[in-house]
Formats: C-alpha cells, sequence, structure tokens
C-alpha cells in the first residue's frame, strides 16, 4: 500500500472504493487541517503556474478557488463572506481588468 499522507477531497475515498482499492483515513484536529489546507493552496498554486493551457489553468484556479473557500471557513467566514471583502476591496481600490502596472511613485517634497 503507498502512503499520501495529505488533504484529500471529501469524496476521493468513495472513488478509491470504486475503483475496487482500499485506503485508510483519519479525521485532523482543527490545528493540523489548516496546515494541510495552507499545503494544499501551495500545491494548487504551483500546479495553475505550470499550466500553459487555458482549461487545465481554469480546472487548476477552481482547485484553488475550493482550497481558498475551505480556508475561509477556518477563519470564521466562509464563501459569501469572502466574496463580500472582495467585492468591497473592489469597490474601494478597483480590481485588475484595467491591467495597470505600477512603475515608479515619486514622493511629494
Amino acid at each position: 500500500m503507498a502512503d499520501y499522507p495529505k488533504l484529500v477531497r471529501d469524496g476521493i475515498p468513495a472513488l478509491i472504493a470504486a475503483n475496487g482499492q482500499t485506503c485508510r483515513t483519519r479525521i485532523m484536529d482543527e490545528e493540523e487541517y489548516i496546515r494541510e489546507l495552507r499545503a494544499k493552496l501551495h500545491e494548487e498554486l504551483a500546479e495553475y503556474l505550470r499550466e500553459d493551457n487555458d482549461g487545465q489553468a481554469l480546472e487548476e484556479l477552481a482547485d484553488l478557488l475550493e482550497v481558498i473557500r475551505a480556508l475561509a471557513v477556518t477563519h470564521g467566514g466562509d464563501s459569501g463572506i469572502l466574496e463580500q471583502i472582495r467585492a468591497d476591496k473592489a469597490e474601494r481600490r478597483g480590481g485588475f481588468k484595467d491591467r495597470i502596472l505600477l512603475l515608479q511613485v515619486e514622493s511629494r517634497g
């Protein structure tokens, strides 16, 4: 049996069983869960950054979003609260659609 000590999506054990295989799992405590979510965030970001294909890039972004939503819950929020914070910040400071690259800021006198 191969060792896979990593956070997986909730449906993965059932998919493994449906494939005729068996697996061992355990439920993590909150501290370990947050640590593993953060590791998963790094993993998914690295996968996105390596991707050149638009369709696969979107798949990786969806994976990132799933991890971000789970992390929001660990911080007392949810996807709705996260979206509200994002929208409020976009209202105050804008988004990124205009493709602005800041080159230099000069201090006043």
